[in-house]
Order: C-alpha cells, then structure tokens, then sequence
C-alpha cells in the first residue's frame, strides 16, 4: 500500500457524469495504490436505483441521504487513518462540500470530458442502471469544481491507465508501472 504523505490527501473522491469513467479509473487507482475502493452507486438504495432506470433523475432531497452515507465512509476512512477512493457523481459544489467538509485529506479527481465522447460511452454500456436519458440532466446538474475547491482536473481522452498516472503525478505520488 502507497501510504499518503502528510500533506497529501488521505480520500479521493473521483467524479463526473455518469458514463466519464469514474469507477473504472478509481478501482484502478485504488489497486494501483493498495487504498481501499468504493463505488457511490452501492451507496444508493433500491428504490433511487429503480427511479433512475426509469428514467428519472435524483432531486437533492433524494440524493441527501445516499450522499449522507458516502460521508460516513470517508468519515470511517479518516478515523481509522487509512486512505481510500470513492467513485461518486458529486456534480454539485453543495454535494462535493457534503463529502469533503472542507477537509485538505480529502480531494476532488474531476474526469472532465465532452458530451460527445461521453454519450457514446453511455450508448455503448450495458448493464448499467443509469440510462443514456439521464445524461442531459448530469450536463445540467453539473457544477464543475472551482479553483477554491483544489481539484485535480484530468481529461477522459486517453485511456484509464494514462489518467490514472496523471492523477498519480498531480499527486506527488510514484506513476511507475502504470502506462505501457
């Protein structure tokens, strides 16, 4: 395992729009570093999963408790000093401020990418409880971190392993082994 130095974040919240590669680039960067992984879907309860594929989208109120729950892994993770790596949409400042709390040992990875490439990755899925319908209202939500939020800002163009080290370097930390 990658022990974080002081100064480097213990949690990672890895987020985007559904379809930008959030779960994908956090398992791998979880397991490239030996941190523990979660994915914010798992947080959610059957009944927001079934709304959501039949097509409708969250509001803030049902996104409160699920977001409330994230919170108290990242909590579990601080606590126990043991760093870890969440997948979640957090589209919003208020949500990315619910999760972090406005602590430096927890950081935002924003996968930025454009509509176009992300439709198309969302068309191409399968089995994922998200339609390709929601993603108008994922554009829409979507506040994308400010300066004073401290992201780590990476583009989905290039593969996992290529975001995956740049989110590693941005960090300070070792990329060896991850491209190529």
């Amino acid at each position: 395992m990658t022990v974080p130095s002081p100064s480097a974040p213990t949690v990672l919240v890895v987020m985007g729009v559904s379809g930008s590669g959030k779960s994908t680039v956090a398992a791998l960067l979880a397991d490239t570093l030996g941190w523990s992984f979660v994915d914010g879907d798992d947080f959610h309860t059957p009944e927001s999963v079934a709304r959501m594929r039949e097509g409708h989208p969250l509001d803030d109120e049902a996104r409160a408790p699920w977001l409330g729950r994230i919170r108290a892994w990242i909590d579990g993770r601080l606590t126990a000093h043991e760093p870890g790596i969440v997948a979640c949409s957090a589209l919003k400042r208020a949500y990315r401020r619910a999760l972090t709390g406005g602590r430096p040992d927890v950081r935002i990875v924003f996968l930025e990418g454009s509509r176009a490439v992300i439709q198309g990755r969302v068309q191409a899925r399968h089995g994922h409880f998200m339609p390709a319908s929601l993603l108008d209202s994922q554009f829409a939500a979507l506040e994308p971190p400010g300066p004073e939020e401290d992201p780590i800002t990476v583009g989905i163009e290039d593969g996992p392993d290529a975001i995956v080290a740049a989110v590693l370097t941005r960090l300070g930390l070792p990329a060896a082994g991850i491209c190529g």
